[in-house]
């Protein structure tokens, strides 16, 4: 029988320009798994660490870039890994950062790139993960309160 775990979190970062929404993309470096992919910032939570504390590690770590907000998105992505058959489930988070922040990348890619809503679905590999683009869009681009997007009070 196929486990579930959760020890991954998904985060997509996101600004506001004068023309909609960006999100940054970070392509995958050759070394790594899934290699020379676009994906959004993602990580293993550590032993101790809330889900949200591992995303905002991981946003340091990956980007060093700093969120204005924070929100846990109303989504929970999903995939089957066959090789040690197992079913990730994995917390989605959105992190509005300024216009003008500067991106320094880790060794984990190779280049970023911020991409419109609408551009961004066309890259990412996962269903999931353009799903939870479609979500955030959603939500920030036409105020939808149906939704229930948790803001986490960053310090």
């Amino acid at each position: 029988m196929s486990k579930i775990i959760t020890n991954l979190v998904e985060v997509h970062i996101f600004r506001e320009a004068e023309d909609g929404l960006e999100f940054l993309l970070l392509k995958r470096s050759e070394d790594e798994i899934y290699p020379g992919l676009w994906q959004m910032v993602s990580g293993k939570i550590k032993q101790g660490e809330k889900a949200y504390e591992t995303a905002l590690r991981e946003i340091k770590e990956e980007t060093a870039l700093v969120p204005k907000r924070f929100w846990v998105a109303p989504n929970v992505n999903s995939f089957y890994y066959a090789v040690e058959d197992y079913i990730s489930l994995l917390p989605v988070f959105a992190a509005l950062v300024d216009c003008d922040a500067k991106v320094q990348i880790s060794s984990e890619h190779t280049e970023f790139k911020w991409v419109k809503a609408d551009k961004v679905k066309k890259l990412l590999a996962w269903l999931g993960q353009r799903n939870s683009v479609d979500i955030i869009a959603e939500y920030f681009s036409n105020e939808i309160n149906y939704l229930n997007f948790v803001e986490i009070k960053l310090k």
